[in-house]
């Protein structure tokens, strides 16, 4: 008998977040997320980001949303952090109103 493997319903961002490398970061991302019906995206191991990446993260958690198809971000490396508040966010609560993050995070 055929042994049935429940999907994988997380994923880590690679340590490369930035423009040179957001096509493969997106690639990944529409992978997991057509084959879930909710996705974790475990943020730990992100050493460089930008802009294209925080627009990337809202994008994912608006489609979410929009799909009734919740996203969650754990594990905010400290980068990611220096990178939403560069891009505007500039408090814990501010991040919080978009974007879903797992309790204790």
């Amino acid at each position: 008998m055929a042994e049935v493997t429940e999907p994988k319903r997380w994923l880590q961002l690679p340590p490369d977040c930035s423009i040179a490398s957001i096509r493969q970061v997106y690639e990944t991302i529409r992978e997991a997320f057509s084959r879930n019906d909710r996705l974790e995206i475990d943020c730990s191991a992100v050493d460089k980001a930008d802009v294209t990446s925080i627009q990337l993260l809202l994008s994912t958690a608006e489609t979410g949303k929009a799909q009734g198809r919740p996203v969650v971000l754990t594990a905010f490396s400290q980068s990611l952090r220096n990178t939403l508040r560069r891009a505007g966010f500039t408090s814990e609560a501010m991040i919080d109103q978009h974007f879903h993050k797992k309790d204790g995070e």
